[in-house]
């Protein structure tokens, strides 16, 4: 039996892409940036390979790692979420996904106000924790919806969950979804407090567009394996091509739902999201939180390894950059960082930097014997260093 565990930490990016400077992204290195702000320690990512893919005060280089290194290189414009899981999966756009960098224009949000039946209130590109706190108290008051976006292609409602009930807002979003079917994601944003107070709860949920294409997951779903996975990626798959899907609170519940699922489940593909890199820390230029955290995975990374078997692989990646040092509160264009291990690896050796985000999905087909339209399969260097 064959199994393929892949863990992205969203929004860990490895530097800026040479066409950063497009999105206003020059300067962007999550890793790297914020290894120069605050006194990391991931003794176990370093032993792995994560020295050797950036360059990291406090986190050398190791010759030679425990892991296969490299970094991947996004082929798909754009730099959110849903474009980068596609296309680690094997898709790849050809165009972005549409931004409002000067909010949303007034047909659409009149549009919006004739669907759900009353007013909304925001409108403008916004941090979520700052529109809340801008807005929650006028939105407690006439019951008016928080809409708002951000440099992503996103259509976000924010309300208060004793103004407007889970099921209102989940169903608001499924009106926005059929109303603009060009939005990346639609997300709902619940939140609960008093002014000077709010707290976002973990009943977030997106509702994404379906692939365009068919991904690795449909591929290895139609040939019986399971796939499972953990966080939001069944919403950003839109639910295709998913056996199982387990959703989380944070980070900590990830990773303690990832050790169970590698328990569970002893054949296909288990794919997780850690979240708060992105949605907690790196949206909210947050250098300690974001620190703290990547030093909370790398504790508990060993948990992980020890429940490997022989025809595990184990791959940590990511999906675009969210560099918390920097002016921006929204996503880098950067690199993708990724490790490959197997139980027994000899020495890991360099992945190099990889063309295109779909070389990791075409690695895992290859391995469960499929084929991608897209991407150039890196196997046979994981085969060499486990020998």
């Amino acid at each position: 039996m064959k199994r393929a565990i892949i863990i992205l930490l969203d929004g860990v990016g490895a530097g800026e892409l040479p066409d950063a400077h497009l999105y206003n992204d020059e300067g962007s290195n999550t890793l790297g940036n914020l290894s120069r702000a605050y006194d990391l320690k991931l003794p176990n990512l370093q032993k792995y390979g994560l020295g050797n893919i950036v360059s990291m005060r406090g986190v050398s280089p190791e010759e030679p790692p425990l892991a296969c290194y490299g970094k991947l290189k996004e082929c798909s414009p754009g730099k959110d979420s849903t474009t980068g899981h596609w296309e680690l999966m094997g898709v790849i756009l050809d165009k972005p996904f549409p931004v409002y960098p000067n909010g949303f224009p007034k047909e659409m949000l009149e549009k919006f106000e004739r669907a759900i039946n009353r007013k909304v209130l925001g409108g403008y590109p916004a941090s979520g924790t700052v529109i809340i706190e801008e807005l929650g108290p006028l939105h407690i008051k006439t019951g008016y919806p928080i809409v708002y976006t951000s440099a992503d292609s996103v259509f976000q409602i924010a309300c208060h969950k004793d103004v407007i009930p889970l099921e209102e807002l989940y169903r608001m979003c499924e009106i926005a979804r059929k109303l603009f079917p060009e939005i990346g994601r639609v997300i709902a944003r619940p939140f609960v407090g008093k002014p000077g107070s709010f707290v976002r709860t973990p009943e977030r949920k997106d509702y994404s567009l379906p692939p365009p294409k068919e991904t690795l997951l449909e591929k290895l779903t139609k040939r019986d394996i399971p796939v499972v996975t953990i966080g939001k990626i069944d919403q950003i798959f839109a639910g295709k091509g998913i056996t199982t899907s387990i959703h989380t609170k944070d980070n900590r519940d990830g990773m303690s739902k990832i050790l169970c699922a590698m328990d569970e489940y002893e054949e296909g593909l288990i794919f997780a999201n850690l979240i708060d890199f992105d949605m907690i820390w790196g949206h909210r230029n947050n250098i300690e939180g974001f620190a703290k955290g990547l030093m909370e995975f790398d504790s508990w990374l060993p948990q992980a390894i020890s429940k490997l078997k022989d025809n595990d692989l184990l791959f940590i990646t990511s999906d675009h950059g969210n560099d918390p040092t920097t002016p921006s509160t929204d996503h880098s264009r950067e690199y993708a960082i990724v490790l490959a291990y197997k139980k027994g690896m000899k020495k890991g050796l360099p992945l190099g930097t990889r063309e295109c985000f779909c070389d990791l999905g075409q690695t895992i087909a290859e391995y469960f014997g499929l084929k991608l339209e897209n991407g150039k399969s890196f196997l046979d260097i994981i085969s060499k260093a486990c020998k």
